[in-house]
């Protein structure tokens, strides 16, 4: 049994593995390795971290239909609408964790709901820990990857701070929406994470 879930890691393993493509489940797989190290490496409960990066997509592979009425039924932010999967997946994933696996931790929760768009001074360490590992997993292969696990691995800050500049440079490149979290998480992390 866990502190955070009803149950054993294998059991919650088995729940995520059922909602999710094989290749969906594989990457949580990855990103769990990768947060329990950065959860022990950065003085976070790596058993916290653990259960946070093996939900953290749980929700990723849900219709956009089920979605927009989950937003309509818990009342969220009606700006959610305008947005999509790689929104939705994080800031309304939470609440079908909630409901389906019964993970009530708000660090958790948050965690899994900044896991795409960050978020500015009140990002707890958990939080960052599952931003990095989602983005610095060892099925990553995208250029600038090495230099952004060197960074992280010498500072969590720093590499929060790489990602969000990083993330936002790709979606002002490509002349894409920027969710409004991104924007703040940004501004916070810009100065944040060069150590002021």
């Amino acid at each position: 049994m866990t502190k955070y879930f009803n149950g054993t890691i294998q059991e919650l393993e088995t729940k995520v593995a059922s909602k999710l493509s094989d290749y969906r489940f594989q990457h949580v797989l990855r990103v769990r390795d990768y947060a329990v190290k950065l959860a022990k490496k950065n003085g976070v409960d790596p058993e916290k971290a653990e259960i946070a990066a093996l939900v953290h997509d749980y929700a990723k592979e849900r219709s956009d239909r089920e979605f927009l009425s989950i937003i309509e039924l818990k009342s969220l932010d009606k700006d959610l609408e305008n947005w999509g999967n790689y929104i939705w997946h994080g800031v309304v994933g939470a609440e079908i964790i909630r409901d389906e696996l019964n993970i009530d931790d708000s660090e958790i929760l948050n965690a899994v709901r900044e896991h795409t768009t960050g978020a500015g001074e009140t990002m707890s360490k958990l939080s960052q820990v599952i931003f990095m590992a989602d983005y610095l997993e060892l099925g990553r292969h995208f250029k600038g990857v090495e230099e952004a696990r060197a960074i992280t691995e010498k500072s969590l800050a720093a590499g929060v701070r790489f990602q969000i500049v990083h993330t936002i440079s790709r979606l002002v490149s490509k002349e894409t929406k920027i969710y409004p979290k991104s924007i703040e998480t940004y501004n916070y992390w810009l100065d944040k994470g060069n150590g002021n």
